[in-house]
């Protein structure tokens, strides 16, 4: 399984860190990361806002699951973002 995981946190490292120890997570990436999270995936630059560039990724690398850390995307809707495109709505994002 391909995992994208927003955010730069501390929430988000420790979301890192214990995705990338799952046997079912095949590549971890995140966007946009930040020093401590590169030990545990592929940090990517990517603005958690940046709803479009996310859709473009998560395609262009075969994600399965888009795990949201920040509260922000949320609140600007990256989840109806992706039941509104028809290549995105069946990646859950939680």
């Amino acid at each position: 399984m391909n995992i994208l995981l927003l955010g730069s946190g501390g929430r988000e490292s420790a979301f890192a860190w214990k995705l990338s120890q799952s046997l079912k997570c095949e590549q971890l990436f995140i966007a946009p990361g930040n020093a401590g999270t590169g030990q545990y995936g592929t940090n990517v630059n990517i603005k958690v806002t940046d709803f479009e560039g996310i859709g473009q990724f998560a395609l262009s690398n075969k994600v399965n699951l888009v795990l949201v850390g920040p509260e922000e995307p949320l609140v600007k809707g990256i989840h109806d973002f992706f039941l509104d495109d028809d290549q995105l709505k069946n990646i859950p994002v939680i």
